[in-house]
């Protein structure tokens, strides 16, 4: 079969579905990936994939240009005779919909990550766009041949309420999975200041203002504690904070700024606790490879968020928009090394029992066989098998 796999950045196809174009690939299947240019198209394409670059403009509200993009994807789905399309977060949803629900046959499995900015903002431009949105979404997410995978069951529920889809279409998969062998823990550190690491976009809506204010907090309180970033700013995104501003925290001497960072595992190896003060999340990645790394996790009681972490198990929730609480938090793991342990070893069994890839790339791989049919889905699931855990 020939799948289509269409996400809005090629960083996201390298970073959270590259294991599973490699199992499409080594079952047998042809896999084609897409989305717009970036550099780890190339990347993609030095492991052998095939990667077009497609003429979207994340930000773009052009109905023009974006009804020329939809034409675009359904002569490329044609042209290239895709069977099942797959296509991650809301636009991408969407539009790779639309291009293939009328009249081409092909198949559709959706996969929405949380519920993007346009539904979190309060900006009267995204109150304006959501009953279009909604609309989009109903007729792309409709028909008998697509499937709709969300990562948290309050996605489920809001999802349902909204009418945006037939529960009968809405499968639960708890996020694009985790690498377990990759991600693992390393030598306890038992020297030196209390490293916490912030792993994510810089966007607003990751709770970036709440990290900070938080600093400013353990600072005044003579805490011995520094605080990392590590991620860039993305500019495709509205919420996106400036290169100017995080400059300006650095100079205050409340963050560290790693930037991006290509190993994560050693970066998680050298700090002691991962917070994440997100707004809402589908299944934050990042959470779940500190918890493989057997760290600590401080996070928000918020949807996605408390999927990973269970409060006094595995981390600490803490309420959202909350920068007091969270520097208790912080504060807390800081002086009491035995919690931080036994918080970190639960947090790596979670993420071998419920997150780790091979589980995530399994449970995807059963619903592309159920969309394809019992009789010709059979390969899916005697070469998926050795997926499973």
């Amino acid at each position: 079969m020939k799948v289509l796999l269409f996400a809005n950045t090629e960083w996201y196809l390298y970073n959270f579905r590259r294991g599973l174009a490699a199992a499409l690939r080594d079952a047998g299947h042809e896999v084609l990936l897409v989305s717009p240019p970036g550099p780890y198209g190339e990347r993609l394409r030095e492991l052998g994939f095939r990667w077009i670059a497609v003429p979207m403009q994340r930000r773009s509200l052009n109905p023009l240009r974006e009804l020329a993009l939809v034409l675009w994807l359904r002569r490329l789905a044609v042209r290239e005779r895709v069977e099942l399309i797959h296509n991650f977060t809301i636009k991408c949803v969407v539009y790779g919909s639309l291009a293939a629900r009328f009249g081409t046959g092909i198949r559709r499995v959706n996969a929405v990550a949380g519920m993007g900015y346009v539904f979190i903002s309060n900006h009267w431009k995204m109150r304006l766009l959501r009953p279009a949105l909604r609309a989009l979404m109903r007729l792309a997410l409709g028909g008998r041949d697509a499937r709709l995978i969300l990562q948290n069951p309050d996605d489920v529920v809001l999802f349902e309420l909204a009418g945006l889809v037939d529960s009968a279409a809405v499968r639960l998969i708890q996020g694009s999975g985790v690498d377990c062998r990759r991600f693992v823990p390393g030598t306890r550190r038992r020297e030196g200041r209390f490293r916490v690491l912030l792993p994510a976009r810089l966007l607003w809506d990751k709770g970036l203002g709440e990290f900070v204010e938080a600093a400013r907090l353990l600072r005044a309180d003579g805490c011995a504690i520094d605080l990392l970033l590590a991620g860039d700013p993305d500019p495709g995104n509205p919420a996106s904070v400036s290169e100017t501003v995080v400059w300006g925290w650095v100079e205050e001497g409340l963050v560290e700024w790693l930037g991006h960072v290509e190993d994560m595992p050693r970066l998680f190896h050298s700090v002691d606790a991962v917070v994440l003060p997100s707004y809402r999340e589908g299944l934050p990645k990042g959470l779940i490879e500190a918890g493989a790394c057997g760290l600590p996790l401080v996070t928000t009681d918020v949807p996605g968020c408390r999927e990973v972490v269970t409060d006094e198990v595995d981390g600490l929730l803490v309420p959202v928009r909350d920068a007091a609480a969270l520097a208790a938090a912080i504060r807390r793991l800081a002086n009491d090394p035995a919690l931080c342990a036994r918080l970190g070893a639960a947090a790596r069994e979670t993420a071998l029992t419920r997150f780790d890839e091979r589980i995530v790339i399994e449970a995807t791989l059963a619903v592309y066989e159920e969309l394809r049919g019992k009789a010709q889905g059979s390969r899916f699931k005697a070469q998926g098998s050795r997926f499973k855990v």
